[in-house]
């Protein structure tokens, strides 16, 4: 087989792309032993949300902020990013909180849906894809494994999980009359994708494993925690473990690829002996920014972040809600920019994924 066939290879890809969905749908299949009542236990809340999810936000400063080659390549994207989106926040949240986790929401479900469609971008760039038929069979069939479940969930609002809070989806923004209509167009594409897939194997022995486990995984990922479930359980666990994990992976593989050490500190640090530091690190950045919070507006983890639940005023709150937001905020927007496949964009990372 092709060794572009796989983005690192079948090992590192199986684990990375493949792994995580089957253990987020083998939990789902357990639900009703381990979840009964739909809702996360407090272990699994800890890994999902603060260890995968959150964790995962904070590896992006090991390609930006942490980097100095980096940070000097693109100094104003990421001097002005941060100080921008905090400056709207604080205005949003001013005006209205729940405009601004309502503006929040929409802006980490398309950061999402985009992540897939990054991972979908950089096995066509790894393989050397350039048919036309086949890239706009493969865009709209990964946005349409994601954004027809997003549909969904607005057309049948309120379910029992959210976003960021009840609410941040706008409701009645979608009918149920047009997900009837959509339902064709959902399964057409995944259909015709499988088809597609089957037909460059027979006539040109074009096999793709990897993009394939990535469309695939997507698919049943999102269809199951959004569609065909109904608990913040299942949606959380399909939506956080495709999503983080593969994220880990790609940074550290992308730090240890790198042509020359940006400094000394990232050059010990992406040496296999010491990828233990470079989880853990994020890992305590997470669980301290989850600690703050619930100290200050949540509330609802006590057992977990002991300390008194302070209760903030109006204005203080306007300005402490969009600065712990900014690690995510920061992470949707820089990911946009960090990830691109051509050479011009990003020359280290089409060396360090040997596109060419």
């Amino acid at each position: 087989m092709n060794e572009r066939a796989w983005l690192v290879s079948a090992r590192f890809d199986l684990w990375v792309f493949l792994a995580p969905a089957l253990v987020a749908l083998g939990l789902v299949l357990a639900a009703p032993a381990l979840s009964p009542e739909g809702e996360l236990s407090m272990p699994m809340w800890l890994i999902a949300i603060v260890f995968v999810d959150v964790a995962h936000v904070w590896t992006t400063i090991y390609r930006t902020y942490l980097d100095p080659t980096e940070l000097k390549r693109r100094p104003g994207l990421y001097t002005l990013t941060p100080l921008s989106l905090y400056a709207v926040g604080v205005i949003a949240y001013t005006s209205s909180p729940l405009g601004f986790w309502r503006a929040l929401a929409y802006l980490a479900v398309w950061h999402f849906v985009r992540q897939q469609y990054g991972f979908l971008a950089l096995y066509r760039r790894r393989a050397q894809e350039t048919g036309a038929f086949d890239r706009w069979l493969d865009t709209a069939t990964i946005y349409g494994v994601t954004i027809f479940p997003l549909l969904y969930w607005h057309a049948h609002l309120p379910r029992r999980f959210q976003w960021f809070l009840q609410g941040d989806f706008i409701a009645d923004l979608v009918s149920p009359g047009l997900i009837q209509l959509l339902w064709p167009v959902y399964f057409g594409l995944m259909g015709t994708f499988v088809v597609r897939q089957v037909i460059r194997w027979s006539t040109e022995r074009v096999f793709l494993p990897g993009k394939i486990v990535l469309v695939a995984t997507t698919a049943a990922c999102w269809g199951t925690g959004i569609i065909f479930t109904n608990s913040d359980y299942a949606f959380t666990l399909t939506n956080v473990l495709i999503h983080g994990v593969p994220y880990f992976a790609i940074v550290f593989l992308y730090g240890r690829r790198q042509s020359g050490p940006s400094s000394r500190f990232l050059h010990w640090l992406y040496s296999g002996a010491h990828v233990a530091v470079f989880i853990g690190l994020v890992w305590l950045l997470a669980f301290g920014e989850e600690y703050a919070w619930d100290r200050l507006i949540w509330h609802d983890h006590g057992a977990l972040f002991p300390g008194p639940a302070i209760e903030l005023g109006r204005r203080l709150e306007a300005l402490l809600v969009p600065l712990l937001a900014l690690p995510q905020a920061t992470h949707y927007v820089l990911d946009a920019f960090i990830w691109k496949t051509a050479r011009r964009d990003n020359p280290a990372l089409a060396t360090a994924l040997r596109f060419e």
